[in-house]
């Protein structure tokens, strides 16, 4: 499991564990150490494993390929890999995008290691408003984003996870690319008022400018290609791509993806939103 310690790694581990599948959470914070920057991790990280569980990083160029080529040389027979939505289509993140980003990358990988694979393509999180990049605003009583009047499909990483549980350990799964979203669109706004109605916190949704926004960041002291990402990985909700509702999840597991109102009764019942 490697990055066994984020939001749909620690998910994943769960829930092979739950199934009684001997599982090993490596990252820089887990129980087993790992570390993308040094490659001296990487072997005893994977040995012995049958299967893996890749959260990739997203820079370019990916150091993916390379460990995909260490495990199958530690005998890993299974890959999943965590992907995201568009990246294999030009302008999805801007008209600078060419479809040819590090998650390609990470997926030509995998897709020529000569392995069981599955690639895993999510929309935005829904736990991005509970212990994401949305919950600072969400309890400020504010979010701007530059996400204008678009809606989103949030997927709910249990599902996600789901799925990448059913993939490391059933047969059917091998050279599938799951499109995984919720069941319905939602805009901001909307999703802020269903947040209020379960808690009653209340936050205003503001449209803001890209270019503000990006300066924005800047002047919070943020690295100016972390700041470039992360404005342009918000632009898909803006141009109304990331309101589309995938197959993925009842493709991969014959059911219906959990609804956002579902993440919100749950994450309100866990506290989340308490100030």
């Amino acid at each position: 499991m490697i990055g066994g310690t984020g939001k749909t790694g620690r998910r994943v581990v769960a829930g092979l564990r739950a199934r009684g599948v001997e599982t090993r959470a490596a990252s820089r914070s887990g129980e087993t150490p790992f570390d993308w920057a040094d490659r001296s991790t990487w072997r005893p990280a994977l040995a012995g494993a049958g299967a893996v569980y890749i959260v990739p990083l997203d820079v370019s160029p990916s150091p993916t390929p390379a460990l995909v080529e260490e495990a199958v040389a530690s005998g890993v027979r299974r890959i999943v890999l965590l992907s995201a939505r568009g990246v294999d289509v030009p302008g999805y993140f801007g008209a600078s995008y060419d479809g040819n980003g590090p998650h390609m990358e990470s997926e030509t990988a995998v897709r020529g290691s000569g392995v069981e694979w599955t690639v895993l393509r999510p929309g935005w999180f829904a736990q991005n408003f509970d212990e994401g990049v949305f919950l600072d605003g969400v309890l400020s009583g504010e979010l701007a984003l530059p996400a204008g009047d678009g809606a989103v499909a949030f997927v709910d990483a249990d599902d996600i996870a789901a799925v990448a549980v059913a993939a490391l350990t059933e047969d059917g799964h091998q050279g599938q690319v799951y499109e995984l979203s919720g069941p319905r669109a939602l805009s901001m706004g909307a999703a802020l008022a269903e947040i209020e109605k379960a808690t009653g916190v209340r936050c205003v949704y503001v449209p803001a400018d890209e270019r503000e926004f990006l300066a924005g960041l800047l002047a919070q002291g943020m690295p100016e290609d972390e700041a470039a990402l992360w404005t342009d990985a918000l632009r898909p909700i803006r141009t109304h791509r990331e309101a589309v509702v995938a197959d993925g999840v009842r493709r991969a597991l014959g059911r219906e993806p959990r609804d956002f109102a579902d993440f919100v009764r749950d994450a309100a019942a866990g506290g989340a939103w308490q100030r």
